[in-house]
């Protein structure tokens, strides 16, 4: 069947979905967390062909698909000493998903609360047993090629920031990969702490320029030096400058210059860096003659640039020679799936002393999962590491975690109808189609494969005008 943007799905991986006409939307279980073993990280296991899950304990984690009679079976082990031999049970029914305890000896929770019975799955629903956190999705984008089942330890990343174990994330940083060794401008787009420039480090990595990677803040320099510091300035041509110096545009020769919060840039220094970006060539402040310069342009912004383009706060023609290929980040709260990847990654980088062998009590990781996290990887990062510094005999527990993850409430599902769809997601992606087609509200309703009055509820609901959107 051809996909069909539901519920089940956020917005943002609907999005991605409708770009490719062969994506099928796929149900899923995720092992997020072995909160006594960090490093483990976790893996996926597409449900699609199966009609029954069983789930024991296990020397380590390890899956196997079976057929028996008409039962299409996978059997997932995981390691952990309160995982009874025959722990739980999920079953395919007509309703959707089922699942339920196999008389373990410890029990088997959803969302923090014991299973006392058959429990039909909702999306985003979070399975707890012994030690390890698991998240059913009931209906992921995947493209025909993507396997089922994937396991971190045989992720092998071409660079940093470039694993996930979400099909539609993948799918968009594989894209990525392919346009990294092409000198086409990139611009990274997502909230703020969505990791921009560990993205943008990864697209050097893999680009083979044998020049440095030279990051600047478009925000973070004041505006009377932002174009010595950008273009370099010659010895004399200012008070206090006693040498000459190239500016980091310079610095990146052969390399990879990211220009990060491209959109706090001033625009008296736009219209500068569109010279550059035009004629390949930088003329230093108080200089006559222009120097070549062979460079790769990453920038990046958390805000709707489109807009500021349209309302003539960024330089429409500067955004153009920007967008060579853009890139949408997604939020940490659309991808819980790798929260486990993202934090054996932050503790193998950590310097809090023995973060490694950190580990978490289930209540902690609960918190975790349930966290909405606005700052995204970022406040994950700080949390770990105040956390780690509170943590008593090697283990965080729930006390332990900073104010807002101990305030998180039960895991966010979908309820029903139009609710399901996270708010902020569906703004967001109608704001990017309404950009993207210019206001023509037909064209968004066939993007999303919706009818065009429920676009115009959608836009009612958010307040958006579609002819703040119109050229002209």
């Amino acid at each position: 069947m051809t996909v069909e943007p539901t519920a089940s799905a956020t917005t943002e991986e609907i999005g991605h979905a409708v770009c490719s006409p062969e994506t099928r939307l796929q149900p899923y279980l995720f092992v997020v967390l072995h909160c006594d073993r960090l490093l483990a990280s976790g893996a996926r296991y597409g449900l699609a062909d199966v009609d029954e899950v069983t789930i024991g304990r296990g020397a380590a984690r390890a899956a196997a698909r079976k057929l028996e009679g008409a039962v299409r079976r996978l059997e997932l082990r995981l390691p952990g000493g309160t995982i009874s031999s025959m722990h739980a049970r999920l079953a395919r029914s007509a309703e959707g998903w089922i699942f339920e305890d196999a008389q373990s000896k410890n029990g088997s929770f959803l969302n923090g609360e014991r299973v006392t019975g058959a429990t039909l799955l909702r999306d985003g629903d979070v399975i707890e047993l012994g030690p390890v956190l698991l998240r059913f999705r009931a209906a992921l984008p995947a493209s025909p090629g993507a396997a089922p089942d994937l396991d971190t330890v045989d992720l092998a990343p071409r660079a940093p920031g470039c694993a996930t174990l979400s099909p539609p994330l993948a799918e968009q940083l594989a894209a990525l990969e392919r346009i990294a060794p092409r000198p086409i401008p990139v611009l990274l787009l997502g909230e703020t702490g969505s990791g921009k420039e560990v993205l943008a480090r990864a697209t050097h990595a893999l680009s083979g320029r044998a020049g440095p990677f030279v990051a600047v803040n478009g925000g973070g320099l004041p505006a009377s030096l932002l174009e010595s510091q950008l273009f370099g300035h010659v010895k004399g041509s200012f008070t206090g400058a006693g040498r000459d110096e190239p500016g980091t545009i310079r610095s990146a020769n052969r390399g990879t210059l990211f220009l990060d919060e491209i959109g706090d840039l001033p625009v008296p220094a736009q219209a500068a860096l569109l010279r550059v970006l035009q004629e390949r060539e930088v003329v230093p402040v108080g200089g006559t003659r222009p120097v070549k310069v062979d460079l790769r342009v990453i920038a990046a912004t958390h805000k709707p640039i489109e807009q500021m383009a349209l309302r003539g706060e960024f330089r429409g023609d500067l955004l153009a020679r920007l967008s060579g290929y853009r890139h949408l980040l997604a939020p940490l709260r659309s991808r819980l799936e790798d929260l486990g990847l993202l934090v054996g990654d932050l503790l193998r980088r950590s310097e809090v002393p023995a973060a490694t062998n950190l580990r978490l009590s289930p209540a902690a990781g609960r918190k975790l999962l349930a966290y909405h996290w606005p700052l995204n990887i970022r406040e994950l990062q700080q949390v770990l590491s105040v956390a780690a510094a509170l943590a008593s005999g090697g283990v965080i527990q729930a006390e332990q975690l900073p104010e807002l993850a101990r305030e998180a409430q039960a895991p966010p599902s979908p309820g029903s109808g139009d609710e399901r769809v996270d708010a902020e997601a569906l703004e967001r992606h109608l704001i990017a189609l309404l950009e993207k087609h210019r206001g023509t509200v037909s064209h968004v309703a066939r993007d999303m494969r919706k009818a065009r009055m429920q676009i115009h509820r959608w836009m009612q609901r958010f307040g958006i005008n579609p002819n703040d959107y119109r050229s002209g």
